[in-house]
C-alpha cells in the first residue's frame, strides 16, 4: 500500500480544517478593522457575512442573523431596531405570494397548465423546445424555480424516451415497456410538488429559492426530488446497456449512422434539459415575487429611499421586466436551437411534412399524462380563481397610468394598502374556503364523508413547504442596509465613488452587471443582491445618477447564474440527469450571460428609461440623513 507524500497529507488535513479556519479564525483576523469607527465596525460585519455567505460555512439564514448580535455589540444599532428589520412589508409580500404558490403546487395546478400548453404547442423539434421554455418560464413567474424544474424534468425525460425509442425501431413488445418508464419517473398527480422558492432561485414567491453554491443547491435538489415522488432522477446514459455498435453487430456504414444518431440524441437531450433550467431562471425575473433578488430590491428601496413613492410595485415592475424576460427567452431559444438542434429549418420545423411516428408517440405521452389528471376538481378551480384574483388586484392597485382601486379608497393620505396587503388577503382566503363544494352546488358531487371539508390549504402543508429561511435572509439584508445608513458607511462609500462621475452611466451599468453575474455563479442570488444593492445606492447618490439605473440591472443580473451546476438548484437538477457535463453548461452559459447582459442594457436604456424617468435625478434620492 503506497503512502501519500507528506505535502499531500498536510494539504488534505488543512483542507478539512478550512471550515474551522473560516468560521473561527477569520473573524479575529478581520477584527482590527472594526475597532476604529462605527463605519469600520459596520464594514467588518458586512465583510464577515459576505465571507460566510460565499463559503457557506454556516447556513445562509443563520449567517443572516449575525446583525442581531454584532450591531448591538459594536454600538451601531439598538437590538430592538435591528430585530424590526426582519419582519417588514416586503417579507409579508413574500409570505402571501408563497402561500398562494404552495396552494397551486399542492393542487397540482401547475402540472395541468404545463401539460395543456405542451399539447397546444406540439412536439415538432423547434416548437417542443419553445413549448418547454415558455411553460417553464410562466410557471417560474409565480412558483419556485426549483419546484418548476423538478416537475418539468421528468416530463422532458419521458418525451425523450419516446423520441429515442422510436428512432431505435425496436419491436412493439418493447414499445409497451417504454411507457412504463414514463409512469415510474414522472410523479403521480396526487401530491404537492416541491419546496417553493427560493436559488431559489429558495426560494427563489415564484423564485424564493436561494440559488446558492455547493451543498445548498444539492440539498434543495434532493428535497425537491423527494417531495416530487422521486428518490432519484433517471439513470445517466452511461448506465444503460451497451449499444449495438459496442456489441459488434453493425457493419461499418451502419456504425457511422448509429454513432451519428447517438450524437444527435445526446445533443437533443442536452438542449431540452438546459432549456428548462435556463427558462426557470429567466422566468423568475418577470414578477416581484418570482425570485429573491426582486424582493431584495423592493425592500432596499423602501429602506434606503422611504420617500420614493412606491416607484417599484408589482405593476411597474411587470411592465419593465416582462418584456425583458420575453426578449431574453426568445434569444435563449435561438441560441439553444442553434447549438443543440441545428439550423436545418426543414427538419426542425417539419416543413411540408406531417408528424413522424416518434413525434406522434411523444405527443401521446403528454396527452396520456394530461388525461391521468382527470377533470378539474372544485379545489383546483377555487385555487385558480384566487390566483387570478391576486394577480388582477396587484395590477390594478396602482397601475401608474391611471388611478387604481386603492388610490382613492385607501391610499388617499398615505400608503396604507400595498402589494403585501393583497397577497395576504388571498392567502388567508385559502385557509377559509373549503376544498369541497357545499351541498347547494349541484354542479360538483358532494363528498359522502361526514364532517366539514378541509380548507384549500392547511397549516401542515404550508409549514412543510414554505421556505422560511428566506424570511431571515431578506431580513438580514434589510438589517445590513439600515446599519450602513445608521453608521454612516453608506455616506462614506458614496464619497469614495465620486470620481466615477466622469464615466458614462451605461458603461458603469455594464461593468457592474458583469461583476454581479460572475459573483452570483458561486454565491446565493439573494445574498449577492443584499450585499451589492446598498453600495450601488450610495454610489448613485454620490454621482447624481438615478439609483434605479444601476440597481434594477444589477438585480436582474443576480438571477442569471447559467454556467455552473452548483450556481442554482435548477442547474443542479438537470445536471443530475446524467446527460450534461460541466463543460456543456459552462460553454452554453457564457453566451447566456452575454445575452442576458445585452437584454438588460436594451431594456434599461429604452422602455425602462421611460417607465422610471431615468434621465433625471429624483428628489427622493436626495435623502441622505437617517429618518
Amino acid at each position: 500500500m503506497s503512502v501519500l507524500p507528506l505535502r499531500v497529507r498536510v494539504f488534505r488535513h488543512v483542507w478539512r480544517l478550512k471550515r474551522v479556519f473560516i468560521l473561527i479564525v477569520s473573524p479575529f483576523i478581520l477584527l482590527p478593522l472594526a475597532l476604529s469607527t462605527t463605519e469600520a465596525a459596520c464594514a467588518y460585519v458586512i465583510a464577515l457575512m459576505a465571507l460566510y455567505w460565499c463559503t457557506e460555512v454556516l447556513p445562509l439564514a443563520v449567517t443572516a442573523l449575525l446583525p442581531t448580535i454584532l450591531f448591538p455589540m459594536f454600538g451601531i444599532m439598538e437590538s430592538k431596531d435591528v430585530c424590526m428589520q426582519y419582519l417588514r412589508d416586503t417579507n409579508m409580500l413574500f409570505v402571501g405570494g408563497l402561500m398562494v404558490a404552495v396552494a397551486v403546487e399542492h393542487w397540482n395546478l401547475h402540472k395541468r397548465i404545463a401539460l395543456k400548453v405542451l399539447l397546444l404547442v406540439g412536439v415538432r423539434p423547434a416548437l417542443l423546445m419553445l413549448g418547454f421554455m415558455s411553460v417553464t418560464a410562466f410557471l417560474s413567474m409565480w412558483i419556485s424555480n426549483t419546484a418548476t424544474t423538478a416537475m418539468m424534468v421528468p416530463i422532458v425525460q419521458a418525451v425523450l424516451d419516446q423520441l429515442h425509442h422510436h428512432e431505435d425501431a425496436v419491436p412493439p413488445s418493447r414499445k409497451q415497456s417504454s411507457m412504463g418508464v414514463f409512469h415510474v419517473s414522472l410523479p403521480l398527480p396526487d401530491t404537492a410538488s416541491n419546496t417553493p422558492h427560493g436559488s431559489g432561485k429558495t426560494g427563489e414567491g415564484g423564485d424564493m429559492d436561494v440559488s446558492g453554491a455547493g451543498e445548498t443547491a444539492h440539498e434543495e435538489v434532493a428535497s425537491a426530488c423527494r417531495s416530487n415522488g422521486q428518490e432519484t432522477l433517471k439513470p445517466p446514459p452511461q448506465d444503460k446497456p451497451p449499444s449495438r455498435v459496442a456489441a459488434g453487430m453493425l457493419c461499418p456504414m451502419e456504425e457511422v449512422e448509429e454513432a451519428s444518431g447517438d450524437e444527435e440524441r445526446k445533443r437533443r437531450s442536452k438542449g431540452l434539459l438546459l432549456c428548462v433550467s435556463y427558462a426557470a431562471s429567466i422566468g423568475g425575473i418577470a414578477t416581484l415575487t418570482g425570485t429573491g433578488p426582486n424582493l431584495v430590491l423592493v425592500g432596499q428601496m423602501s429602506q434606503l429611499f422611504p420617500q420614493n413613492g412606491d416607484v417599484i410595485n408589482f405593476a411597474s415592475w411587470f411592465a419593465f421586466a416582462f418584456p425583458t424576460m420575453v426578449l431574453m427567452l426568445v434569444l435563449a431559444w435561438f441560441w439553444l436551437q442553434f447549438v443543440f438542434i441545428g439550423c436545418n429549418l426543414r427538419r426542425t420545423w417539419s416543413c411540408g411534412a406531417g408528424p413522424t411516428e416518434k413525434e406522434r408517440a411523444a405527443y401521446e405521452v403528454i396527452k396520456d399524462e394530461h388525461h391521468r389528471l382527470g377533470r378539474m376538481s372544485y379545489g383546483e378551480v377555487n385555487v385558480l380563481v384566487l390566483f387570478v384574483l391576486m394577480v388582477v388586484l396587484w395590477f390594478t392597485r396602482d397601475p401608474r397610468f391611471m388611478e387604481g382601486w386603492a388610490t382613492r379608497v385607501f391610499n388617499a393620505n398615505a400608503e396604507f394598502v400595498t402589494d403585501a396587503t393583497v397577497s395576504l388577503l388571498v392567502a388567508v382566503m385559502l385557509f377559509v374556503l373549503p376544498s369541497e363544494p357545499p351541498r347547494y352546488l349541484c354542479c360538483w358531487r358532494w363528498s359522502s364523508d361526514a364532517g366539514p371539508a378541509p380548507p384549500l390549504l392547511t397549516w401542515q402543508v404550508t409549514q412543510k413547504k414554505m421556505p422560511w429561511n428566506i424570511m431571515l435572509l431578506l431580513g438580514g439584508g434589510f438589517a445590513l442596509a439600515k446599519g450602513s445608513e445608521e453608521s454612516g458607511l453608506s455616506r462614506w462609500l458614496g464619497e469614495q465613488m465620486t470620481p466615477l462621475h466622469s464615466i458614462p452611466p451605461w458603461a458603469i451599468t455594464i461593468v457592474l452587471c458583469l461583476l454581479i453575474a460572475t459573483f452570483t455563479e458561486c454565491a446565493s442570488n439573494v445574498a449577492t443582491a443584499t450585499l451589492f444593492l446598498p453600495i450601488l445606492a450610495s454610489m448613485s447618490q454620490s454621482i447624481r445618477l438615478n439609483p434605479l439605473y444601476v440597481m434594477i440591472p444589477c438585480t436582474l443580473s443576480a438571477s442569471f447564474a447559467f454556467m455552473l451546476p452548483v450556481a442554482t438548484p435548477p442547474n443542479a437538477i438537470v445536471f443530475s440527469s446524467g446527460y450534461l457535463k460541466v463543460s456543456d453548461m459552462a460553454k452554453t452559459g457564457v453566451v447566456m450571460n452575454i445575452i442576458g447582459l445585452l437584454c438588460i442594457s436594451v431594456a434599461i436604456n429604452s422602455w425602462g428609461r421611460v417607465l422610471f424617468s431615468l434621465d433625471s435625478f429624483p428628489s427622493w434620492a436626495n435623502i441622505t440623513e437617517p429618518l
